[in-house]
């Protein structure tokens, strides 16, 4: 793994910056920055009304991992197996959320073993595939729904969730057998409109109702944006303020407890991939060493990361004129391209370092080695900047 860093002790490096002048990596480097994360793990339990967990499978690094638990995070979302015997070793006391809302029988039966009883369902048939497996009652099963609302990147609705009038009839099923019924939901990836979590709050309310049910708990999921628009920081303290202002007036004294479970949110601000130009392709086309196989894969389904930083190879800033520029990976496939253009400078030549700030969502569990790339080194740093 060339630059990686065991589990011995760390270099801890200043910046990104710092990496590129003292070891001039020909290999795409991901620096996470901790002290970043932590602060990032700060406003959301200072901020959110309610409990933290995170989704493990935006991020599954054991560093990562380590670092939210110092902070205080109690929680974790795990969709797999894997994710659940992963989270039990480096966080035994913490929380684990089974709410990958479709499950094999065998699959059931090992979270059972390993101590869950967190679920999620969105189908009468799931519903009943989890009865089957549960010991009568004490477990909490919250019932995703989904609602047709914009505003953010894309829709988790195409894939999970019932709408409103089946999850109330799960919701019923659910505290008829003697469980304990919760609601769940996502509002989409990288949702920036606080009003998405308004509307699906006070549409929880109403399944409630229509049910006859109080929820023990509403999990609003993940959705909560990263920082990936240069000019436009995440409004988090609105998404919070709006958040508690609804729960309180949709449910009143009957208000279930809070729960979310946020990854790109969380993690992907703490990391930049560092890239490297091996080729400019007649003065306009660019390669870099990593792409769509590797740690760039979210970029063509939800849009360029647009907080870019150029390096010369001796770790200073290109600064003038920018330049919309075609950027390709490394690999001989043709979709190993980046969305549209990015601004790069005019000044850019072969050699020179792309930094992607904000990389840390869906990029490290993505890569892939195909065509023989994909090799990356992971280093720490004091700051991502």
């Amino acid at each position: 793994m060339g630059l990686t860093e065991g589990r011995g002790p760390r270099t801890l490096w200043n910046n990104p910056a710092q990496i590129i002048r003292a070891l001039a990596p020909d290999h795409p480097v991901m620096a996470f920055a901790p002290s970043v994360l932590r602060a990032t793990a700060r406003r959301f339990l200072d901020g959110f009304p309610g409990l933290v967990t995170y989704a493990v499978k935006a991020n599954p690094d054991e560093s990562v991992i380590r670092a939210l638990c110092d902070e205080g995070v109690g929680g974790f979302d795990v969709a797999s197996p894997w994710e659940i015997d992963w989270i039990g070793r480096l966080a035994p006391g913490a929380a684990r959320h089974y709410h990958n809302p479709v499950r094999a029988r065998a699959e059931i039966c090992h979270a059972l073993a390993a101590g869950i009883r967190s679920w999620s369902v969105d189908s009468h048939s799931e519903l009943d595939k989890l009865f089957a497996e549960l010991p009568a009652g004490g477990h909490e099963i919250a019932v995703r729904f989904k609602l047709p609302v914009g505003g953010a990147a894309y829709d988790f609705g195409s894939k999970f969730g019932a709408l409103p009038e089946l999850a109330a009839a799960l919701l019923r099923s659910v505290a008829d057998r003697g469980h304990l019924p919760s609601l769940t939901f996502h509002p989409g990836t990288q949702c920036t409109d606080p009003q998405a979590w308004r509307a699906y709050i006070q549409t929880a309310a109403r399944i409630a109702a229509a049910a006859g049910v109080r929820p023990r708990r509403l999990n609003l999921g993940g959705g909560f944006p990263s920082h990936r628009v240069a000019a436009v920081a995440p409004d988090l303290p609105a998404i919070f303020a709006c958040i508690r202002e609804t729960h309180h007036a949709a449910f009143s004294e009957h208000a279930p407890e809070l729960v979310c479970e946020p990854g790109r949110g969380l993690c992907a601000d703490a990391f930049s991939l560092i890239a490297r130009v091996k080729a400019l392709r007649d003065g306009r086309d660019v390669f870099l060493n990593d792409g769509v196989y590797g740690g760039l894969t979210e970029l063509p389904l939800i849009g360029n990361l647009d907080r870019i930083e150029v390096l010369t190879p001796q770790g200073t800033v290109r600064r003038g004129r920018v330049r919309p520029r075609p950027v390709f990976g490394p690999t001989c496939d043709s979709v190993d391209r980046l969305p549209g253009e990015l601004p790069l400078p005019a000044t850019l030549r072969e050699g020179d370092y792309v930094i992607f700030h904000g990389a840390g969502a869906y990029s490290t569990v993505t890569n892939t080695r195909f065509n023989g790339f994909g090799q990356v080194s992971h280093l720490t740093v004091r700051t991502v900047s």
